[in-house]
């Protein structure tokens, strides 16, 4: 399995990632990637580590593979699934959100069902040997499945100029051309290749952008645009505890018309066929479940950085905090309850695949915009002004000439200076840098708009047993029951 020497050692491969205007030189040395390169290499090493659980025998390759990166096809082997997950989860606290196993899980639910995509070009075979391909090789694939926000009124084909949204151009005997742009591709700047699509619908008349692919991030033609990075802006790991870890950078693919051989393409010009990929298969379902995970170690996370800074504080005796700490208890349980209750109530498929209790699963997720800014809101509460007294760095802390004054005014019974602040630095990463401020956002639409998840809920409800219900009530009584009450009262 691969390591984190082998892993950082392939992202130096030409790849095109431009930021303030100029390409990145090399990757895995640039403040802005180092930091969440590093981190997906740890990932990786706890992974091929067999002690962290991780690994599962191959029947084809005859060694071991990466759990996460294979369907499950049983209740166990979805808990031990779920147990992998949350390694990963745990070594990043949540924080990272689209860590390698996310769409790891995607490609393996997708797999698991080649019939999505048995078109007469025979796409099937590609989608397996895809997966086969992340399998063998530990592949860290990120995906980019949203068109760019030109308009929200219409979809591609009626925009203004050509392939504005990704692409065909041009069909060859040996693949396609692609020209346009997608979006949101995080992690992809320090990823191995990129599965491009689109989960927003489409419309009959858009079939040259209902299309499916993976590319290598080195792609030749294929430039990456990212937002600005947080992590060159954290002067210390001390001062910026999150971000210097954590920070994914966000990215808009460019395919100025980008190469892409047959074997790479899952789907083509098939708007039907984007749509089954997601959610005629296990894909959706099994990448979502270890969304919910991710979420749920997030948010206890958060939820232990409000308990401690209540301690620190001596208040978390006061009615009004404990009511707030309780709110936090909650909301992170819902979460929770929410994957245990996806474990709990798992199906088998037709094709042999343990997936999570829909109805669980999407019940959770449906509430991920509202619980996150909640949960961000009482830490807020919680922390107070604690945030904005803080010094500017660490060098206050450890200067002969200001460490006094911090140690004599910064700290609280039982705790020194430099450990309060540094919880207090912490918090406000949390909930105030420019990294949360992106989390935030990232949070409230991670798996796309409010009325888009609330759909899936609904979706996923078994309505008919409640409303049956009610119709059985609505039965036991009538008009004749309120006639012979009227005659009775009249005489």
């Amino acid at each position: 399995m691969r390591t984190s020497t082998d892993y950082l050692a392939s992202l130096d491969d030409g790849r095109q990632v431009v930021v303030d205007g100029k390409p990145v030189e090399h990757i895995v040395s640039d403040p802005a990637f180092a930091p969440i390169a590093r981190t997906i290499g740890e990932l990786l090493d706890l992974a091929a580590d067999p002690a962290n659980g991780m690994q599962v025998h191959d029947d084809v390759t005859g060694g071991p593979v990466n759990r996460l990166f294979t369907a499950p096809h049983s209740p166990e082997e979805l808990r031990s699934w779920r147990d992998a997950a949350q390694v990963w989860a745990d070594h990043t606290y949540g924080w990272v959100g689209r860590s390698p196993d996310h769409v790891g899980a995607f490609v393996a639910g997708f797999a698991a069902h080649p019939g999505a995509f048995a078109t007469e070009r025979g796409l099937a075979d590609n989608v397996l040997a895809f997966h086969r391909r992340i399998v063998e090789n530990d592949l860290y694939v990120s995906y980019a499945i949203i068109p760019p926000q030109v308009s929200r009124a219409t979809t591609a084909h009626a925009w203004e100029g050509d392939f504005i949204q990704v692409g065909v151009k041009e069909e060859r005997e040996d693949g396609i051309v692609v020209r346009g742009a997608q979006m949101l591709a995080t992690g992809g700047a320090v990823a191995d290749e990129i599965l491009v699509s689109c989960i927003k619908p489409l419309q009959a008349e858009d079939t040259d952008f209902a299309i499916s692919f993976t590319v290598p991030v080195n792609a030749d033609g294929l430039t990456l645009y990212c937002r600005r990075p947080y992590a060159p802006g954290a002067s210390s790991e001390y001062d910026y505890p999150l971000t210097s870890r954590f920070d994914e950078t966000d990215a808009l693919l460019v395919f100025d018309d980008v190469f892409i051989p047959w074997e790479n393409v899952f789907v083509y010009k098939d708007v039907a066929g984007i749509r089954a990929q997601f959610f005629e298969t296990a894909a959706h379902v099994l990448g979502n479940f270890q969304a919910q995970i991710r979420f749920a170690t997030k948010l206890k996370f958060l939820a232990g950085i409000a308990r401690k800074v209540a301690a620190v504080n001596g208040v978390d005796r006061f009615p009004g905090v404990v009511e707030k700490l309780g709110e936090l208890a909650s909301l992170v349980s819902v979460v929770e309850s929410g994957v245990n209750s996806a474990l709990f109530t798992a199906t088998t498929d037709a094709q042999g695949v343990a997936r999570p209790g829909a109805q669980a699963l999407y019940g959770a997720m449906g509430l991920q915009a509202e619980i996150h800014p909640r949960v961000i809101g009482i830490l807020r509460d919680l922390v107070g002004g604690g945030v904005l007294q803080v010094p500017s760095s660490v060098h206050e802390l450890v200067e002969e000439t200001t460490r006094d004054d911090m140690e004599r005014y910064v700290s609280s019974p039982g705790i020194s200076a430099v450990d309060r602040v540094k919880l207090f630095k912490l918090a406000w990463d949390a909930v105030g840098s420019e990294f949360a401020g992106r989390h935030q956002q990232y949070e409230l639409f991670y798996s796309g708009a409010p009325f888009v998840v609330k759909g899936y809920a609904f979706r996923n409800f078994d309505y008919d047993a409640p409303v049956a219900s009610v119709e059985e009530f609505l039965a036991s009584y009538g008009v004749s029951e309120l006639a012979a009450i009227t005659e009775e009262i009249n005489a």
